[in-house]
């Protein structure tokens, strides 16, 4: 079976060293740069299966990478590793297209775990031509990315794109905030945060706001829910 490659992007060296070391030794091959600069010329010169990135990087920091690499490919699994750990630090790492967000200090094994359940969910991605998704009037393509609702197109962020196919998926019933928490983000629910409120508004004002009808709605204790106007 070939090495999964991995692009880490990180400009403290023995952070990074120590990194490339222990996932190595899991069995995935990793590349290193020290900077966002160096990281995007190693992103459109080689084949990545996933990108881990700091945020505060010289040059070029990771948020505007993120963007660089989420706009060339919008498969591409990105994980943001940082000690920025700010409810809207989060958001902006999210909005600048990452998957997942991971604060320092972290244990390597949950590194090691979330890194597996990116790769497994991009794996899983790898759909059929025709894979559509419909509630409604409202419809999603998976392979293409392209939402619309009443044949209007509606132009959303990669996370707010995995949430909406989360709750399609799902239509009818009722999702908790852990439950999005833990398979749109991967993460436990942390009731001190309001970021998992903060994306399904985000949602609700470009599916919702300008059309006819709410399909999202809140079921008032226990989370939300996509249903049909």
């Amino acid at each position: 079976m070939e090495e999964e490659r991995i692009l880490l992007v990180e400009d403290e060296p023995k952070i990074a060293l120590s990194l490339k070391k222990g996932l190595e030794e899991k069995g995935f091959c990793v590349e290193l740069a020290y900077d966002g600069k160096m990281g995007k010329q190693m992103f459109f010169a080689n084949t990545y299966n996933l990108v881990i990135l700091d945020i505060n990087l010289p040059l070029i920091n990771g948020y505007e990478l993120c963007k660089i690499i989420r706009d060339k490919n919008e498969q591409l699994p990105i994980l943001m590793l940082t000690a920025l750990n700010a409810t809207e630090d989060k958001v902006l790492g999210f909005n600048s297209g990452a998957d997942d967000y991971l604060v320092k200090p972290f244990e390597f094994i949950e590194l090691q775990v979330r890194i597996k359940a990116l790769l497994k969910r991009s794996a899983f991605h790898e759909l059929p031509i025709s894979k559509i998704l419909r509630a409604g009037e409202l419809e999603m393509n998976l392979i293409t990315k392209e939402v619309k609702r009443e044949n209007k197109n509606i132009l959303l962020t990669a996370k707010e794109f995995q949430l909406l196919e989360y709750f399609m998926i799902n239509q009818n019933k009722v999702l908790s905030r852990a439950d999005i928490a833990y398979n749109v983000w991967e993460i436990d629910f942390d009731t001190k945060t309001n970021m998992i409120d903060v994306y399904v508004n985000y949602l609700r004002n470009k599916v919702d706001k300008q059309f006819s009808g709410k399909m999202i709605h809140t079921m008032v204790g226990r989370g939300y829910v996509l249903k049909e106007t």
